[in-house]
């Protein structure tokens, strides 16, 4: 990759958020911009999409029984993962570059920096895209057609900060449609099940970004960008505790609906409380420790995917 071209004189910048010492900050450094734009020095992101797809994976061994397929499975979301992340952090870019040019922590991003032109991001979103697809060959039909229906939903995100309130509902909508992905491709039958678990993921997706976007209400404010953490305002924290109360209702409903057994119980305790803890414990006005909180939903996720696993195993 060259980030030569019309910006090419712009040099490699650091964004805010990026992890100290990556491999990003060691790689030739006309890759880095390219890296940067799809977030390899944040990857939180890859975590936050891709634990969905597990969970999808799991609920459905619940329902099936299926054992090793999941692994190979859950490889390949891995990798989809990546590169669907990848891919929608670069469509947002190109979407928002001029917004992110006017917010302090978003204007190092490599094309509001203009280390990367739009051209060339168009060319970086179209291989990110093509790897995505690759993945898709590998998955049953249904599961297929189900993942296709989410570019719509990719597409549509960085256009909702501009019409509604509530951007961070079109975020959970989108970023847990790999539950739905991940049950079909395991022969999932109780669709309910999987829509409670869906819906309890976008919720739990509305809770942390809602909280990562208390870094930004200034800017926002300034520059005319909506979300829900400017929308609840001073009830924000009993904001997040509502929502977090709500997908942890959905989860455990799903779960039960789905036939895990009381093994499932301790660890799916671990994770309310360690939501309830985030809800009680995060301070809007404190941008580092926001950031702190929202990190801290991968070993959340995580954790809710080990008790679902041990739900596979000791079904009712």
């Amino acid at each position: 990759m060259n980030a030569s071209g019309p910006n090419s004189q712009a040099r490699d910048r650091r964004v805010a958020d990026s992890i100290p010492r990556t491999f990003v900050d060691r790689a030739p450094e006309g890759w880095r911009p390219y890296l940067r734009l799809a977030r390899y020095d944040r990857p939180i992101g890859f975590w936050l999409l891709a634990i969905p797809c597990f969970w999808g994976l799991a609920l459905a061994a619940i329902d099936t029984g299926a054992g090793w397929p999941m692994a190979g499975y859950g490889l390949l979301f891995g990798v989809g993962a990546i590169a669907m992340r990848g891919a929608g952090c670069t469509w947002n870019d190109i979407t928002d570059r001029d917004l992110d040019a006017q917010v302090a922590r978003t204007a190092d991003r490599p094309l509001a920096a203009g280390t990367v032109s739009v051209r060339q991001a168009l060319i970086f979103l179209a291989a990110q895209c093509a790897v995505g697809a690759a993945v898709l060959l590998f998955l049953p039909p249904l599961a297929m057609a189900i993942a296709l229906g989410s570019v719509v939903l990719v597409a549509a995100y960085p256009f909702m900060k501009r019409i509604t309130w509530w951007p961070q509902v079109w975020l959970g909508l989108t970023f847990n449609w790999g539950i739905l992905v991940g049950y079909a491709a395991l022969g999932g039958t109780d669709w309910i099940a999987a829509g409670l678990l869906y819906a309890s993921a976008a919720l739990w997706t509305l809770g942390y970004d809602t909280i990562y976007a208390c870094q930004d209400m200034e800017d926002d404010a300034l520059v005319g960008v909506k979300s829900s953490a400017r929308a609840l305002g001073s009830a924000i924290e009993a904001g997040v505790g509502v929502i977090y109360g709500a997908s942890l209702i959905l989860a455990a409903l799903a779960a039960i609906k789905a036939g895990a057994g009381l093994v499932f119980a301790p660890l799916f305790a671990v994770y309310a409380v360690h939501l309830v803890w985030q809800a009680s414990r995060f301070d809007p006005d404190n941008a580092r420790a926001c950031l702190a909180h929202f990190k801290s939903n991968r070993d959340a996720g995580l954790v809710l995917f080990l008790a679902l696993l041990l739900g596979a195993l000791a079904p009712v």
